[in-house]
């Protein structure tokens, strides 16, 4: 395992590499979520270097360990910041012409992206846990908010209505809401309160494209969409996501009704981190599309 840093303009990304980027096997190069989060709670993908298929992870600029960038507006954090971002850490790696990518979340929304512009070098795409459009994600989000208890949803309603999403009574709700589609492995992973601990420190980017938590999305990202644009992944892509996953079989449908050669695997008793509830069958999942496509 090899750990570095890679200029990205003024500013630096971190990385790291798990196994040998000259192995003949196609390098799968890791996106986390968010945006503004870290790559730790995506770290058990690593085992899959076990192969000889060396894994890639980094921290996108103003989470984990790149540059943080806390004075920088909504102007500065754009999903062409982050494709450029990504383009830069592929040619650096010189990996740019032979590579699988996974995204999770976020990650897989900029995953699409990139995909959507059919890079040469791209061989494989997985999706994980990822919605299509914010419209979808946050009209499934209200759905799976009338499901809670009366009394939980009318906190949320109550502190969203007069802007105190930081009330310990709203902050409790959402925990619940987390609880249930975010991640049902409760205590969470050491590796996911690694996270949150370190995306807790500078929340900038996050709370700039997103929002305050992952169901009440007001930030720069809540029009986004590719749904119009899906068609034009044309690498093999392998769509995951969880039975309870806030990113629900409505939002994942436009990507597996219009990318030509998809494949779609849900986990049933997991929700937005499968490769954490389900780990042992999650890998097994993923090894097996990332071997069907070296090829390509």
């Amino acid at each position: 395992m090899t750990e570095g840093t890679i200029s990205f303009g003024d500013y630096e990304t971190w990385y790291r590499v798990t196994g040998d980027l000259t192995s003949p096997m196609t390098p799968l190069v890791v996106v986390h979520g968010g945006p503004g989060f870290s790559h730790d709670y995506l770290l058990s993908l690593a085992t899959i270097a076990e192969s000889g298929r060396p894994v890639v992870h980094y921290d996108q600029l103003g989470g984990g360990r790149s540059t943080h960038l806390p004075d920088r507006g909504a102007d500065f954090w754009t999903v062409a910041l982050f494709l450029a971002e990504l383009d830069n850490l592929l040619e650096n790696l010189e990996i740019a012409g032979r590579y699988h990518q996974f995204g999770q979340s976020w990650g897989g929304r900029l995953g699409a992206e990139h995909a959507i512009g059919q890079p040469p070098g791209l061989r494989g795409l997985i999706l994980s846990d990822s919605p299509a459009s914010m419209g979808l994600w946050l009209s499934e989000a209200k759905r799976l908010r009338s499901l809670m208890p009366v009394e939980l949803a009318a906190v949320l309603d109550l502190h969203e209505a007069e802007g105190t999403t930081n009330d310990p009574d709203y902050l409790a709700a959402t925990r619940a809401y987390y609880d249930e589609h975010v991640c049902r492995t409760v205590p969470y992973p050491p590796e996911v309160l690694r996270t949150n601990e370190i995306q807790s420190l500078d929340p900038t980017v996050y709370l700039t494209m997103y929002g305050p938590n992952e169901f009440y999305c007001i930030g720069t990202l809540r029009n986004w969409s590719v749904v119009e644009r899906v068609k034009d992944i044309l690498v093999p892509t392998l769509l995951l996501s969880g039975r309870y996953d806030e990113a629900t079989p409505a939002t994942v449908q436009p990507f597996f009704d219009n990318i030509p050669d998809v494949r779609w695997e849900i986990f049933e008793t997991s929700s937005h981190m499968p490769f954490v509830e389900e780990p042992e069958r999650y890998r097994e999942t993923v090894e097996a599309f990332l071997d069907d496509n070296d090829a390509n």
